[in-house]
């Protein structure tokens, strides 16, 4: 039968393999279809831009220069946007300058919307500029497509005047140039801006929509992006995979289960495919509401499985404790063809080990990093490893590991060796930790709020005094405790103290009676980290406030006897409220989940998880 240009087309996104193209090439030679300079150059193109290997961006490379025909612009538009999408992005140059030395052709406004693409995919800002002034240049000032372009590629440069300016030459910009506008405000951090402009569009579409909710959940304000993902429902706009990967990002963040058990359904009911990335969103999701059984779940029925799906799994058993999980499933990934591991898949391995006590397997995990994977420890993994000795109780062998250290030691890792001295009460290195940190990082209130532990536990309160008093001096202030609880779909923040919740009077009840059970439970506070000017009862009394409290007796008096009690906090969860809540678990006989700063802890029957290893 002979082959017709629609076959032909249709063919070359069979081929896979270099023979195969050049057999299909000398097919269509054969049957004079690409005599015609139009059809040649539709043919070079669906070559270029086919997805399926490298083999065919090179051939069409090839076709191209040997074609007895003048390349058309549309040939050269062609393969200026395929390589903008290519490895080698800033090669669309080479095809630009063809069509600036042709006698017959002029760029268009396709021209430089895929070479500012190009720009943007190597992050050339130099070349970028240039390709902006020769589309001023060639008068496309007001193209949408170009403007729309640039406003992204300014974006991505963090050129924050840069792409303002662009937006403010547009006298009308159209539904497209505003949604740019608002992605870029949005990913840059401007999300107030970006809202102002989102709220004043007369049309929105599902990319600005998804651009804003996206802001809100990169910035952690992620009550706003859960707040307007509810009036994208309302207003009945299409919800796809990236609407959902960002409101689980959101999800997780807060801890709110309810709500990311809704899209997990809604992604079911509606069969939307769980890609790599939705899925990983979903595992992340379970994973930070304290849900481990659930995530794996969701992680092994992922048809395909990543680098960063792999280690979000890791890094999840790491965060609620599970350490030798951690090292299982990692072999089960070594085992995976294809899939490597990375610096974050150490980073999560390095914590898993450090959480559960690991010492001597996290140790050959590091070696195991350079030497068989070629990964140059970072920062964050020699901060791991600090934090590993120290819990551990190996102080010495933190010092030491800091004194070897290739690099200049930064904040965590001097950050991991004071909290180490919180656990095990060492005041003298703990202080030394402390000079280091302040020569780093001077306003850091949490190294500040370590170290005054460090005394209150040795009950030495001039040192607390001391600590106390060069907060002040340098205008540090200790960041509040919160906790959220999510009831019924709704999140409630609790902040110590706080009387403003709308049930507040019965909450009070409730921790009252709490902490009278507790009490005949044998619970006593724990009130040597209260500040030391006041009587030991008033101490006791404001131990009561504190944020977890508060949630948990919310918890007690909001949700079914079978449903556990998740609560989220801002700080690291302090002695005394990590004590009550296993009184509680076992008094009330009810499941505790508490995500604090650093980890999970999981209270049930009167235990922890982390066995009072945090």
């Amino acid at each position: 039968m002979p082959i017709s240009t629609h076959n032909a087309i249709s063919i070359v996104e069979l081929c896979s393999t270099l023979r195969q193209l050049q057999q299909l090439h000398g097919h269509v030679l054969a049957a004079g279809v690409l005599h015609d300079p139009s059809l040649f150059a539709k043919f070079v193109a669906t070559l270029a831009l086919c997805p399926k290997t490298p083999h065919h961006l090179n051939y069409s490379y090839e076709l191209l220069a040997h074609s007895p025909h003048l390349p058309s612009l549309f040939a050269l538009n062609s393969m200026i946007r395929a390589h903008s999408k290519s490895p080698m992005p800033l090669q669309s140059f080479l095809f630009y300058r063809q069509i600036l030395f042709a006698d017959a052709l002029s760029p268009d406004n396709y021209t430089f919307t895929f070479l500012i693409r190009a720009c943007t995919q190597a992050s050339a800002m130099g070349a970028g500029r240039a390709a902006h002034a020769a589309a001023l240049r060639r008068g496309f000032r007001s193209d949408a497509h170009v403007q729309c372009g640039l406003i992204h590629m300014y974006a991505e440069f963090g050129s924050r005047d840069a792409f303002r300016g662009v937006y403010a030459e547009l006298q009308s910009p159209d539904l497209v140039t505003q949604t740019a506008m608002v992605s870029a405000c949005a990913e840059s951090g401007e999300v107030h801006l970006a809202r102002e402009l989102f709220d004043k569009m007369p049309h929105r579409d599902v990319v600005a929509w998804n651009a804003m909710i996206a802001g809100y959940s990169h910035m952690g304000r992620s009550r706003e992006a859960l707040d307007l993902f509810g009036l994208m429902q309302a207003e009945g706009v299409r919800i796809g995979e990236a609407t959902m990967v960002s409101v689980l990002t959101a999800c997780a963040h807060l801890g709110a289960l309810d709500q990311g058990k809704w899209v997990h359904v809604y992604v079911e009911k509606n069969k939307l495919r769980i890609t790599v990335t939705l899925g990983t969103a979903l595992v992340d999701m379970y994973f930070k509401c304290g849900c481990v059984a659930r995530a794996m779940d969701v992680f092994w029925r992922m048809k395909e499985r990543n680098v960063y799906a792999w280690s979000s799994a890791i890094s999840g058993l790491a965060m609620n404790g599970a350490g030798e999980k951690c090292i299982e499933l990692f072999k089960r990934m070594e085992e995976e063809d294809g899939v490597l591991p990375n610096e974050v898949t150490f980073v999560a391995l390095l914590h898993g080990c450090g959480v559960a006590g690991l010492v001597e397997e996290g140790r050959e995990l590091f070696k195991s990093m350079k030497i068989r994977y070629g990964i140059e420890p970072r920062l964050e993994h020699y901060g791991c490893m600090v934090d590993m000795y120290g819990r551990a109780g190996r102080l010495e062998d933190a010092v030491s590991f800091i004194n070897v250290m290739p690099v200049e030691p930064h904040a965590g890792a001097w950050g991991a060796l004071l909290n180490a001295c919180r656990i095990h009460k060492n005041i003298e290195l703990g202080e030394f930790a402390m000079e280091k940190m302040m020569q780093l990082e001077s306003r850091n209130h949490g190294a500040y709020v370590s170290l005054s532990n460090i005394y209150a536990e040795s009950r030495n309160w001039g040192g607390v005094s001391d600590v106390r008093e060069s907060m002040k001096a340098k205008g540090v202030r200790k960041e509040p405790g919160c906790s959220v609880i999510e009831v019924d779909g709704q999140l409630h923040e609790f902040f110590v103290g706080d009387k403003s919740h709308a049930k507040y009077p019965e909450i009070e009840v409730m921790v009252k009676e709490m902490l009278r059970r507790l009490r005949l439970a044998g619970y006593v506070s724990r009130t040597n980290q209260v500040l030391f000017d006041i009587q030991e009862e008033e101490k006791e009394d404001a131990l009561c406030w504190h944020s977890e409290k508060l949630a948990i007796a919310f918890g007690l008096m909001s949700l079914r006897d079978s449903v556990a009690i998740r609560i989220v906090k801002n700080l690291r969860v302090c002695w005394d409220c990590h004590e009550t809540s296993k009184f509680v678990s076992k008094v009330f006989d009810r499941e505790i989940v508490m995500r604090d700063r650093n980890r999970f802890h999981h209270f049930k029957d009167g235990f922890c998880s982390c066995m009072d290893y945090w």
